[in-house]
């Protein structure tokens, strides 16, 4: 549970930090920097920020001076009342691109904290270059003429870096036909596959065994793949969305705080064996993953989300002048009570889970 907070903490807080700067260099008064839900149980009042610690670990919040009725208590006048001037440092006030960089600011850093993490896995694990190890005997990839030491070099066009890039390809396919373009002896060859369905797991293979090559990433190479490891892990959480929305993934298959805890549990109690180093990075794997898929979804055009403000905002930009403020959050309301609701329904699955 505390590896959780952490690792929770430090992806949330990078998220919020995001928003944070870029309100202060757009001059928008931040009210108050939290990090969780529910009661304070920590705070500190800053310069001009009131900081906060909440007892649940599942989320956190800038709030911004003018941003859906919100007003500190130095824009209101003796009797409490806000002042009907214009507001000192009000979000609705600053420019309208300031406001969509503020916005946008928090999902952005969560893919700069993702790279950073990136880096210390390239840098001090290893890296899996798409070099096949095995061929399944029987199956499409062997009938296609693909040999264990061939470079998958793109997938239906889609250039391929790293080999769970094709792992995850294989995963979600349907029974689509695949265009495999791949090295061998430095010469270019393109193939077609249909995979093959298994009985047993119920999905389809395209008859390709191992975990690619796995290589020590030298000076600037860290980088480069750091990179891939960011671009893997958006292929990834697009490629899931994209399967949420085709119905292709059951309501048992989502995961909340509760469900990513029992996970993070489970994955240190498998590592333990193979040294303190690997459990740390395996934690630092989880925390790239939580960080784009928090960055990503947050950027979705949903109320209440950051997306959604941003929704509103580049209407703005298109009709000259912004939604008014009212109807906007009576939408970002009702996106946060859906939002809401969600996350117990979340919630009460991954408790169900736990005495399955």
């Amino acid at each position: 549970m505390i590896v959780f907070v952490l690792i929770f903490s430090i992806v949330v807080i990078s998220h919020e930090l995001g928003h944070f700067l870029l309100a202060k260099m757009n001059g928008i008064h931040v009210i108050e920097f939290s990090v969780g839900m529910g009661p304070t149980i920590l705070k500190k009042k800053g310069k001009d920020t009131l900081y906060t610690l909440k007892l649940l670990p599942i989320g956190g919040a800038c709030m911004f001076e003018g941003e859906d009725g919100l007003v500190s208590e130095k824009n209101k006048d003796e009797n409490g009342q806000p002042v009907t001037a214009q507001i000192e440092g009000s979000f609705q006030n600053a420019n309208v691109w300031g406001r969509i960089s503020t916005v946008f600011a928090g999902p952005f850093f969560n893919l700069i904290l993702a790279f950073l993490l990136s880096l210390i896995i390239v840098g001090y694990g290893y890296t899996d270059k798409p070099v096949v190890q095995d061929v399944m005997s029987g199956y499409p990839a062997e009938s296609a003429g693909i040999q264990p030491g061939d470079t998958i070099l793109r997938v239906n066009g889609e250039r391929i870096r790293l080999y769970r890039e094709v792992s995850l390809i294989s995963f979600v396919n349907r029974g689509e036909n695949l265009e495999i373009q791949y090295e061998r002896d430095g010469k270019s060859y393109t193939t077609q596959i249909k995979p093959a369905y298994d009985q047993q797991t119920g999905r389809y293979y395209i008859g390709l065994q191992g975990a690619g090559e796995y290589v020590k990433c030298k000076g600037l190479q860290v980088f480069q793949y750091g990179a891939y490891e960011v671009r893997y892990w958006l292929i990834s959480t697009f490629k899931s969305i994209g399967m949420m929305f085709q119905g292709k993934v059951k309501a048992d298959d989502l995961s909340g705080p509760v469900g990513i805890a029992q996970v993070i549990g489970d994955a240190i109690e498998e590592t333990k064996p193979l040294g303190l180093p690997t459990v740390v990075l395996t934690m630092i794997n989880i925390a790239i993953l939580l960080s784009v898929n928090i960055g990503v979804l947050n950027l979705l055009p949903l109320p209440a989300l950051d997306g959604g403000r941003l929704v509103f905002l580049f209407i703005e930009v298109v009709r000259g002048k912004p939604v008014p403020p009212e109807k906007e959050g009576m939408v970002h309301f009702a996106g946060f009570v859906l939002l809401m609701l969600l996350m117990v329904f979340v919630l009460y699955n991954d408790i169900m889970r736990l005495f399955r």
